[in-house]
């Protein structure tokens, strides 16, 4: 055999194990949180001034998803969701995590426990190197030993605020790096959470891969944003605060451009990004402190707190850089939750010994293609709307209020010794039916047109409710007898 031959042999052999090393390697995680960020909010899902070219660039090389949704339509329940992949409710984290003060509720005692486990944790045991930057709000006594730390569940590195940026996105003054405050920083947040993770990034000792969870505040009040963002949007705001709210958006894509370019420059091989929010965008002028939230729901109904779609349908895409994947527009139903079973699936660690409520969507990512096997089940106790308990599958989705003996039962924050049977005695009534694939505004309510469907809805919501509310964490204060 001449040489040349034996040579283009050995070349195609090397080319072949490549490609198979490649395809068995474990592939980098990333997570992009946004804080508060609408359904609408982004150009590429039709907001009509705000521009987003990165995040507009991301859908369009890998998934837009129309129908993605975060485990909560508030911030810390979300969050708690998203890292164990089993409903809040599961966790005890009912609803936005407060300061500690004393609360008859129990409300001051809510943290994400010990024994919950965590994306990091499990991807750590499976040889990933971990990274937190950004907004944590998985605990009501931030950075103190009485309660567990971000370190606790699985990350290496964290670079992390309580709840929001303080005082404002601009120059904050409350990250801890590592249990450590950090001080005044110059800047603004999203732009410096992109500096942490680039900087961990690039001074890693290992060459493990890594799971990365980016979390910014945008654009969650109290927001600042760079002047001349501003000055760009004034000619098409309402006012300052509106073009305010406009240029945070824009600014927080910039950021994603940095950090997506660094990853394609250095990482580019083998890495998946999934981008998202915790939650939908905040009303307008709720508290006193909302007057720049002009995020947009879309053509959703609803808005943040709210158990209607656009409190907690979000933008979501995916994109895995150097690995081929389905790639457009899908309606499939995909939920952070989904984030545990994927990750563990993909990186070959193993599930928790517990009840999750995603499901793994790599055969989705893969080929476009996915069946939920258990539909998405939502129980908000404090939703500014008048039904507490949601449902969605493929096609339908199913609300409905709860009632006791006497009356509706009124907004809670917390689930606790106090208040659970009368919480688990309350009936569910008043139920509404909505077709998503048609009616994305649940705006027509089909409950008496499919009366077989509509049976079949609420059967099935009977009895996912009552499993989860049998398997929701009860708080209870430690008695000082």
């Amino acid at each position: 055999m001449k040489k040349s031959y034996v040579l283009a042999a050995v070349v195609a052999v090397m080319t072949l194990l490549s490609a198979c090393n490649n395809e068995n390697k474990q592939p980098n995680f990333v997570v992009i949180l946004c804080d508060d960020l609408g359904y609408g909010d982004l150009s590429s899902y039709e907001h009509p001034i705000i521009q987003t070219p990165h995040l507009d660039q991301m859908a369009e090389e890998g998934i837009k998803l129309t129908n993605c949704y975060s485990a909560a339509p508030v911030c810390s329940p979300s969050r708690a969701g998203l890292l164990t992949g089993r409903s809040p409710n599961r966790a005890g984290i009912y609803d936005f995590i407060p300061s500690p003060k004393f609360s008859p509720d129990c409300r001051d005692l809510v943290h994400l426990q010990k024994h919950e486990q965590t994306i990091p944790a499990v991807l750590k045991k499976a040889g990933y190197s971990t990274c937190l930057s950004g907004k944590w709000h998985c605990s009501s006594r931030f950075n103190s030993d009485k309660q567990p730390k971000p370190g606790y569940f699985g990350f290496d590195h964290w670079f992390a605020t309580h709840n929001n940026a303080a005082p404002s996105h601009e120059n904050p003054k409350n990250f801890v790096r590592n249990g450590e405050d950090v001080g005044v920083l110059e800047g603004f947040s999203c732009q410096l959470v992109v500096d942490e993770t680039l900087n961990w990034l690039s001074n890693r000792e290992d060459n493990n891969p890594f799971y990365l969870q980016v979390c910014f505040h945008e654009p969650h009040e109290p927001i600042a944003s760079p002047k001349e963002m501003v000055d760009n949007y004034m000619p098409n705001s309402e006012n300052e605060n509106q073009a305010q709210y406009f240029a945070n958006v824009e600014n927080m894509d910039a950021a994603v451009g940095r950090l997506v370019n660094y990853l394609k420059q250095q990482h580019g091989d083998n890495t998946l990004i999934f981008f998202t929010s915790d939650n939908g965008p905040e009303t307008l002028n709720r508290y006193h402190r909302a007057k720049n939230s002009y995020g947009s729901p879309g053509p959703l109904k609803g808005m943040k707190l709210w158990t209607s779609d656009a409190g907690f349908r979000v933008p979501g895409i995916i994109q895995w850089l150097g690995k081929e994947t389905y790639k457009g527009e899908s309606d499939v139903v995909i939920s952070s939750l989904d984030l545990m079973p994927t990750f563990v699936e993909l990186s070959g660690a193993q599930l928790p010994d517990r009840i999750l409520d995603g499901e793994s969507i790599t055969s989705f990512i893969e080929n476009g293609d996915m069946d939920r096997e258990k539909p998405l089940t939502w129980a908000f106790y404090d939703a500014l709307n008048q039904h507490k308990v949601a449902m969605r599958t493929s096609e339908w989705k199913i609300l409905c209020r709860l009632k006791t003996d006497t009356a509706y039962l009124p907004n809670l924050h917390n689930l606790h010794s106090g208040n659970e049977l009368f919480v688990k005695n309350a009936e569910l009534v008043d139920f509404e039916l909505y077709n998503m694939k048609i009616d994305v505004s649940e705006s027509q309510n089909l409950a008496n047109e499919y009366p077989e469907v509509f049976n079949q809805m609420k059967a099935k919501l009977k009895k996912e409710y009552s499993d989860l509310l049998e398997g929701s964490h009860i708080w209870e204060r430690e008695s000082t007898k």
